[in-house]
């Protein structure tokens, strides 16, 4: 460390100083928390608890600071070889590619849980259920890669524009990127995305799109690249969804069938107790809020359906993929609107259960506030994100709903990434 770097007369560590510190605990986004010399929290990514690291100041802040490893001085019990050969290039796939994939669920639930303490201010967290889905590597049946100067497709750097083109991500199903990324590939339209697709039939779909701004999805195909059939082929919960290949749908293969048997699970308890409260009640309303294609409308129709009765399904989604009809759904009572959800939900009728699996940037207060003031009985709330997840729940704090049941879901094996659900009643049912 030189003396440029790091200023002994006060203490203090500024950007570009360089220090030793060993990582305690793991932190939302993927870092590892450890301490600088002058006693501030360090941020480190892709550091992992027990880790000793040589780190670089990137960013200098008040309170804390933001570093980069120049190198491992001794590995952490958690740490293991790399097992994607993009993350090991720079790109920022799997930024968890070298920690031990049975540490993982432990980890995220930890996450999870400090999240919720400091976000959302829950002073008692309710037991998370940590659920592992297989497989660990090999799951990601879709992928979004970008294309360079050179009409090369690839995975994004870390942090960066830049590409990573010679070799593929190991979360990848196998197939998916084949003759599409590395040596002797085909190439695309310069600046362009292309998608890559294997859906439940084995057939992969190709087709290139404009470049999509940053956190949003751009569903108009520019050119058809690859497309055995006309529509991608997705199977879960025992039901067919049939869609472009631009349309959401979980991202590992197991996700899908996981996410429904919990919502039938929890949501089927609940129902009976209700049932048995309202003998009177002969019918119900469901909502599904950011429902995409319909995936959670079979377990909604079926675990809410009070004795006798049947359930009417509002689904809700501002995709125009998710107004598209769906054979395998024409069992049931469902309606859907292709529309914002902050727009539509005071204009619905009032449902007794509502499910709503919104985008990264989460719910936000006023949709929170919009379902609560319908009132409904039970609402299975799914994040991906625990910062803007722990803020709706902060949200139902306000509005008088308590967490019943709350899992982590490693959907997203080999990164930092996860999916929360949580079961939300009004606070007179935990009390």
């Amino acid at each position: 460390m030189t003396e440029s770097a790091y200023n002994a007369a006060d203490s203090s560590v500024v950007k570009g100083a360089s220090f030793d510190t060993t990582i305690e605990r793991m932190g939302h986004g993927g870092v590892g928390i450890g301490q600088a010399p002058d006693g501030r929290v360090c941020f480190v990514p892709s550091a992992f608890p027990g880790d000793q690291v040589r780190a670089t100041v990137t960013k200098a802040k008040k309170s804390f600071v933001e570093a980069e490893i120049i190198s491992v001085l001794q590995p952490g019990e958690y740490r293991v070889e790399s097992s994607c050969p993009a993350a090991q290039r720079g790109a920022g796939c799997c930024d968890f590619a070298e920690l031990n994939p049975a540490a993982e669920p432990g980890i995220k639930a930890a996450v999870l849980r400090d999240q919720l303490h400091r976000v959302a201010r829950l002073e008692d967290v309710p037991e998370i259920e940590a659920i592992d889905v297989a497989p660990q590597r090999g799951w990601r049946t879709r992928v979004r890669l970008g294309v360079d100067k050179q009409g090369r497709a690839g995975v994004r750097k870390r942090g960066s524009t830049e590409l990573i083109t010679d070799v593929a991500c190991s979360q990848l199903v196998p197939g998916l990127v084949a003759g599409l990324v590395g040596p002797g590939a085909r190439t695309f339209s310069p600046g362009a995305e292309v998608i890559a697709v294997m859906d439940s039939d084995g057939n992969r779909h190709v087709v290139e799109t404009r470049k999509a701004p940053r956190g949003r999805r751009i569903e108009t195909i520019r050119e058809v690249i690859e497309a055995p059939t006309e529509d991608v082929v997705q199977r879960a919960d025992g039901h067919e969804f049939r869609f472009p290949a631009t349309a959401f749908w979980q991202a590992h293969v197991g996700a899908p069938d996981v996410y429904t048997s919990l919502a039938r699970e929890w949501l089927a308890v609940e129902a009976g107790e209700s049932s048995a409260a309202d003998e009177s009640a002969v019918d119900a309303v469901a909502w599904d809020l950011y429902g995409g294609v319909g995936l959670f409308v079979p377990a909604l129709a079926e675990a809410t359906a009070p004795q006798g009765g049947h359930t009417t399904v509002f689904s809700v989604d501002y995709s125009p993929a998710a107004a598209a009809a769906q054979p395998g759904l024409a069992a049931y009572d469902v309606h859907f609107r292709t529309d914002k959800v902050e727009q539509v939900a005071s204009q619905l009728p009032k449902p007794t259960t509502v499910v709503l699996d919104p985008p990264r940037t989460g719910a936000g207060r006023d949709v929170v506030g919009a379902i609560a003031e319908a009132a409904p009985q039970r609402v299975l709330h799914i994040g991906c994100d625990p910062a803007t997840f722990a803020r709706d729940i902060a949200a139902w704090s306000e509005s008088g709903y308590r967490i019943l049941h709350l899992a982590m879901v490693n959907a997203f094996p080999g990164t930092h990434h996860f999916e929360t659900l949580a079961l939300l009643v009004p606070a007179a049912q935990v009390a």
